[in-house]
């Protein structure tokens, strides 16, 4: 049986060569997919969007009244596009001296009323820095009693390893964990099963988050731990080429994810507990960002990329930061008043086609070593295959693209993810052909791809440079895709 299914897999590789051999010689890659999938399983809300507290302030960063408010039905629409089923609410303003903004409960009903417009889960963060258990208490139960049904979680302050002598109660981690269990303990005793998460630390100090998860560990109150990550660190870097450079580099899913992984989410992951990324970027830049890098199409790629790399990690979701209104960030104010997205939604939405369900694995070859990354995931629908190729700028090469399943498949379709000059573009991008409104739903095209012929159960396609496809097959006549289910990625390393 073993020769049969050899001899098989041999005529599938072979005839997938071949056929990219008449196409683009010098860059096949071959994807052969394993439909009974892996464990992890991505959460339906693992798409999200991280605010500032500040922004929940009537008329805040030239807002006419609430930002969020189930009135805003562009910022719903753009939502719904994208796939958000997620929003964090704190950043350092939700401890700021300077603002010293609390939000008031016609704040708080304004946000509940767009979550439930959006139908979204919200992490919401309270005042920890020279905070008031008291107030934060009265805040939470207000905010369970009335719309418990919209709250992932409750956080309690944000990023304290970076205090720094602002709050005198808290002069490093020991002194932290006594303040933060005082703020808790405030918590339980007005909601009894409260749901919390922590500490949502900074950029460099995952080792206090995960401090925190041994040290509470057999508190039985924290349902997640949150980590930050900004990919590039906190940059310095002025030219938008090298922006453009690093974030579509191989080495950030090769070797920085990994490292980071294993001092964070790793961690929470062994001790039993969910991580969220509720804080996620490229980079951290000083306002407004770098024009051209930090809101050009090759963040797309990278977010597509991220997502997809930490959903396979166990990740419970990411969270992009969006302060009003930076370049890095995912949502701007547009000329027409209202609002638009930079390319790095279209990442997003790209994602919120296939990254839904459980993890199947992928044997990969990619003798050329392309600049590419793939991932499958299968659910009731059907199952999904992403292809990222990251290859740009001169002798950027074309994938020649074979996709080989176990399964049979009665229909295959593909959307791209594109800009029309490539990585460096601030606008043009399109998602199945169009772009992506803040006016009406998405409308993309889902295009017909071929199959070699139905014995084979292969199909080809060509990912040009500095592009993604998301590949849909459908009809499965197998009972293989019976269960709901994620998303894994693979380096398209040499085979």
């Amino acid at each position: 049986m073993e020769d049969v299914h050899l001899k098989f897999a041999m005529k599938i590789l072979l005839s997938c060569f071949l056929l990219s051999s008449l196409t683009v010689a010098q860059s096949p890659v071959t994807l052969t997919v394993r439909t009974m999938g892996m464990n992890s399983v991505i959460p339906e809300d693992f798409s999200g969007l991280s605010f500032e507290t500040l922004s929940l302030r009537y008329n805040n960063a030239g807002v006419k009244g609430y930002f969020f408010d189930s009135s805003n039905a562009e910022l719903l629409t753009l939502f719904g596009n994208l796939g958000i089923k997620h929003l964090r609410i704190g950043g350092s303003s939700v401890d700021s001296n300077k603002y010293g903004y609390v939000p008031a409960q016609e704040d708080i009903d304004a946000l509940f009323r767009f979550a439930k417009a959006a139908n979204i889960h919200v992490s919401y963060s309270l005042r920890l820095m020279n905070g008031d258990p008291v107030k934060d208490a009265s805040a939470a139960e207000y905010i369970w009693k009335n719309y418990r049904r919209y709250i992932d979680c409750f956080a309690i302050g944000n990023e304290p390893n970076i205090y720094r002598r602002k709050d005198l109660e808290i002069t490093g981690y020991a002194s932290y964990l006594a303040k933060w269990r005082e703020f808790a303990a405030a918590l339980v005793d007005s909601i009894p099963d409260v749901k919390l998460a922590g500490p949502d630390n900074d950029n460099g100090g995952a080792t206090w988050g995960t401090n925190f998860a041994r040290d509470e560990k057999t508190a039985g109150i924290i349902s997640s731990i949150y980590f930050h990550y900004y990919a590039g660190g906190s940059s310095k870097i002025k030219n938008p080429q090298d922006i453009i450079d690093e974030v579509l580099s191989p080495t950030w899913p090769k070797s920085n994810y990994p490292a980071r992984y294993a001092i964070s989410g790793g961690v929470a992951n062994a001790l039993g507990y969910s991580y969220r990324l509720t804080e996620s970027n490229s980079y951290y830049t000083p306002a407004p960002g770098i024009w051209g890098g930090n809101n050009c199409f090759a963040t797309a790629l990278f977010v597509l990329d991220y997502m997809y790399w930490w959903a396979e990690h166990g990740c419970a979701g990411v969270n992009f930061h969006t302060t009003q209104w930076k370049y890095n960030g995912t949502i701007h104010p547009d000329a027409a008043g209202g609002y638009g997205i930079y390319p790095m939604g279209y990442g997003i939405a790209a994602f919120s086609l296939g990254g839904h369900g459980k993890a199947d694995s992928i044997a990969v070859s990619n003798p050329n070593n392309l600049n590419t990354t793939a991932y499958a995931a299968n659910n009731a629908n059907g199952l999904y295959v992403t292809i990222i190729n990251k290859e740009f700028g001169p002798g950027a090469r074309n994938a020649n693209v074979c996709i080989v399943t176990d399964a049979v498949f009665d229909s295959a379709t593909v959307v791209y993810l594109k800009s029309p000059n490539g990585v460096a573009d601030t606008i043009g991008a399109t998602l199945g052909g169009v772009a992506i409104t803040n006016f009406e739903n998405w409308k993309g095209v889902w295009s017909p791809i071929d199959s070699i012929d139905s014995y084979s159960r292969s199909y080809m396609l060509i990912v040009p440079a500095s592009s993604a496809a998301i590949v849909r097959l459908e009809n499965v006549a197998t009972s293989v895709l019976e269960t709901p289910q994620v998303s894994h990625k693979s380096i398209l390393a040499q085979n």
